[in-house]
C-alpha cells in the first residue's frame, strides 16, 4: 500500500506524551519584543519613570560637554546596586553590596578610568582642580597636598560608605533577631514591629545608597570633562 507522501508532516514528537510540535506556534510570539504584543505593566511603567528621571537628572550634572551616551553606565550602576540591596534584605541571602570585595570592584574602575582620561586628555583642567580658585599663593603647596590625598581616596569613601551603610542595619537586623526566642510574648510583639520598622528603614537606605553611589560617580566623572 503506498504511504501518503505528507504523513511526514503529522505530530510525532513528544516528551513524556506530551506533543511539542505545536510549540512551533508560540515561538514566534516568543521572539517577538515584548513591546509589540503586550502593555507595559504598572511597575514597568515606573521602572520606566524612573530611569527617565536619572537620565535626565544624570545629564544635567555631566553638563554639556559631556559625551552621548554616558548616562547609561551610571542608570546601570545605579540599577545593579539597587537590585543588590533589596535582595539582601531577604532572610538567607547574600548581601554582595555590603563587601568590600564587591564595592570595590565597582568604584575603583570607574575612578581608575576617570583619571586615566582626564590626565590625558585635560591635563590643564586637572592641575587646575588642584588648586582652588582664589587661593593665597602661600597655602598654594599645602592645598595641592589636601586635594591630591582627597581625590586619591575617593573610590575606597564610595566602597566604604556602601558596604558600611549596608552592613550596618543587617548587622543590627540580625542581633535583635537573635534575641527573640529569649523574651517574653509582650516584649517578642515589641521586638516584631521595631524589625518590621527596621527593615523599612533598611529599604529606604538600599535606595538611599544606590542613588548616592550613582551620583558621586557621575560627579566624579563630570570633573574630568
Amino acid at each position: 500500500m503506498m504511504a501518503n507522501l505528507f504523513s511526514v508532516f503529522d505530530p510525532s514528537t513528544s516528551v513524556m506524551n506530551l506533543s511539542l510540535n505545536w510549540s512551533s506556534t508560540l515561538m514566534g510570539l516568543l521572539m517577538m519584543p515584548m513591546m509589540f504584543w503586550l502593555l507595559p505593566s504598572r511597575p514597568n511603567m515606573i521602572w520606566n519613570l524612573i530611569i527617565t528621571t536619572l537620565h535626565k537628572e544624570f545629564k544635567n550634572l555631566i553638563g554639556p560637554t559631556g559625551h552621548i551616551g554616558s548616562t547609561f553606565i551610571f542608570i546601570s550602576l545605579f540599577s545593579l546596586i539597587l537590585f543588590n540591596n533589596f535582595l539582601g534584605l531577604f532572610p538567607y541571602v547574600f548581601t554582595s553590596s555590603s563587601h568590600l570585595t564587591m564595592t570595590l570592584t565597582l568604584a575603583l574602575p570607574l575612578w581608575l578610568s576617570f583619571m586615566i582620561y582626564g590626565w590625558s586628555n585635560h591635563t590643564q583642567h586637572m592641575l587646575a582642580h588642584l588648586v582652588p580658585q582664589g587661593t593665597p599663593p602661600v597655602l598654594m603647596p599645602f592645598m595641592v597636598c589636601i586635594e591630591t590625598i582627597s581625590n586619591m581616596i575617593r573610590p575606597g569613601t564610595l566602597a566604604v560608605r556602601l558596604a558600611a551603610n549596608m552592613i550596618a542595619g543587617h548587622l543590627l537586623l540580625t542581633l535583635l533577631g537573635n534575641t527573640g526566642p529569649t523574651l517574653s510574648t509582650s516584649i517578642l510583639t515589641l521586638l516584631i514591629m521595631a524589625q518590621i520598622a527596621l527593615l523599612t528603614l533598611e529599604s529606604a537606605v538600599a535606595m538611599i545608597q544606590s542613588y548616592v553611589f550613582a551620583v558621586l560617580a557621575t560627579l566624579y566623572s563630570s570633573e574630568v570633562n
